[in-house]
C-alpha cells in the first residue's frame, strides 16, 4: 500500500508539476508569475462578463422584484 502512495507522489512531484518547478526556478520575476498572471487577467474577465450578464437582465425587466415574492411572505 506504501508503494501506491509514493507512486502518486512521484506521478505529481516529477511528472505533473515539472513545468511548474521549471517556472519557480527562473531568474525573470514576470516569466515566472505567468501563471499567477493568466488566472488573474482570466477572473477579471469572467469577472465582467458576469456583471454584463446580470445587466442585460436587469435591463430586461425578466427579474421579480415585488417585495412578497414568496407565498409565505
Amino acid at each position: 500500500m506504501k508503494s501506491f502512495f509514493e507512486s502518486i507522489q512521484d506521478l505529481f512531484v516529477n511528472v505533473l508539476f515539472a513545468p511548474l518547478d521549471m517556472l519557480r526556478f527562473m531568474d525573470n520575476w514576470w516569466a515566472s508569475n505567468i501563471v499567477n498572471w493568466l488566472l488573474a487577467v482570466i477572473g477579471c474577465v469572467a469577472f465582467v462578463y458576469w456583471m454584463l450578464q446580470l445587466k442585460s437582465y436587469n435591463d430586461n425587466g425578466e427579474e421579480d422584484k415585488s417585495i412578497s415574492s414568496h407565498s409565505y411572505l
